[in-house]
This record gives C-alpha cells, structure tokens and sequence, in this order.
C-alpha cells in the first residue's frame, strides 16, 4: 500500500494557461507540451510533456492528490495524466470526490462548519455588489454556494481596497486571495488542508508532500512533511517560506516541470 501522498494544486502549479508561460527561451527551444484543458473545444491549460510523464509515474507509486480552487466542474474539464486519482479534492476543500462522485459525509462537515463559523455567503456577496466597486469588480460568482470569486480589473483596483476587504472578511471568519485577475472570498473552514489531512487519515498515508501557489494553499503547504512552491504566484509575492519548503528555480510553465521533477526523485529517493 502507498503510505507517500503527494497533494498539488492545479492551475500555475502543475497547469498553465497560455499566459503564465513566463517563457524566456526562443519558440524552437521552447519544451514539448500537452494539452492539459479544453473549453467549449478550445485547449486553455497545458503542461510540459516531461511533466506529464512525471506526474503518470507519481501517479503509480504515490496517493496523488489533485487539489484545486476550482468548482467541481471546472476541475471535471482538467485532463491529468490517468488513472483516474481515487481522492480529488475540489472547491477549496469544501467538495471532496471519492473515485469521482462527492463524499456526501465530508460536505455536510464543511457544510455545519461554515454555518457555525462564517458570517452568510449573502453578506459578503452584498459587500462586494456595491456600486462603489464596479468599476474593477466586473462579474461576481458564487462557488457551489460555499465561496465567492470575481473578475477583477487590477490595474482599477485599489490596493487599500484588498487590505480593507481581507480585514472586513477576517472580522466575519472569511479569507481573501488574489490570484491573477481573479479575487476569491472563502469561509475559514472550507481548507484544502483540512481535506488534504482527512484524504491522509482514511488512506493511512504516513507522508505528505503538498505543492503549491497561492495565499490559499499556504496553510496545506504548512502543515504538509515536505513542500515545493513555484518562484511565481502570491506566496512568492508575499515571501512565504518555511524550514521544509522548496522553491523552484523556474517560473510558469519549467516551474511545473520542476516541482513533478524534484518531488518524483524525493519519492524514488
């Protein structure tokens, strides 16, 4: 049995859209890739081949963890290296997918969780339809009723205007994290580590191995044995380091590359 489970995020991680490539080599040195998302029949994420055939190998000698900030629909559109993984972790942890279908049992947990210790979804989500704010939030959706994200014009939006937010959210038991030109609003209790350490508790895993890039993977970057994070995104913005985390020397695309590199030789030590 595999005791070795290798929990990443998904989106500028391990996939990269067109526009994180941060590529800084001519087109005909650039590395052979693989559509990694179609939408509507349009390939929008990709990864390096090389990463593809790392991250097939990790799939066969570790528990991997695909875990993402998306929608469980908007993961169900990702194309990871099969087999399929016998746990997804989804919706910032607040969905979690057993061989595919929803763990009913973990979403009725998050569920009395964010009942108990977050203000409504409907109060931050008035907060953020102000008028006052329309000119750099441009659309506003709410993620399987359990968190918000919006489209955001970062270039109008104000930088008062975040610190005011994640102190206002803090205050109600939210989160707040800006990712590129999205800005998210989650519950503190829906995690990817506290879904990460119930995947690690039912599988009986005796290490974990956490990857990612975000202000919200921050704490499963923490709390994992060992951890990689990419040298873009906002825990580099933001400095984020710890005794047993490890940076990439490449960003965007090599970035991805270099994390399924470095934890495929830690696993085959």
């Amino acid at each position: 049995m595999n005791s070795v489970l290798v929990a990443s995020d998904l989106d500028r991680t391990l996939i990269y859209s067109a526009k994180a490539f941060f590529l800084e080599v001519p087109d005909h040195l650039a590395p052979d890739m693989v559509v990694a998302e179609l939408h509507e029949g349009v390939p929008i994420s990709f990864m390096t081949r090389t990463a593809e055939r790392l991250l097939l190998e990790l799939t066969r000698t570790t528990i991997f963890v695909p875990v993402t900030t998306r929608t469980e629909a908007q993961y169900r559109r990702v194309r990871l290296p099969r087999p399929v993984p016998e746990y997804a972790v989804t919706t910032n942890g607040g969905v979690l997918l057993k061989n595919g279908e929803r763990d009913i049992e973990w979403q009725t947990t998050v569920g009395q969780q964010v009942s108990e210790g977050s203000a409504p979804l409907a109060v931050i989500e008035e907060f953020l339809s102000r008028e006052a704010y329309r000119s750099w939030i441009l659309r506003l959706r709410r993620a399987e009723e359990l968190f918000l994200y919006a489209m955001v014009d970062r270039a109008l939006m104000p930088a008062e205007f975040v610190l005011e937010l994640n102190a206002w959210c803090a205050s109600l038991g939210w989160t707040v994290s800006v990712q590129g030109r999205k800005l998210y609003c989650v519950p503190h209790a829906v995690t990817k580590n506290s879904a990460v350490a119930e995947v690690a508790r039912r599988t009986g895993a005796t290490r974990v191995i956490a990857a990612g890039d975000s202000l919200l993977d921050g704490p499963m970057l923490a709390e994992a044995d060992v951890a990689f994070r990419p040298s873009h995104g906002e825990l580099a913005d933001t400095g984020f380091r710890r005794e047993h985390l490890h940076v990439t020397d490449s960003r965007g695309i090599l970035a991805g590359e270099e994390i399924s590199r470095r934890i495929h030789a830690l696993v085959q030590g």
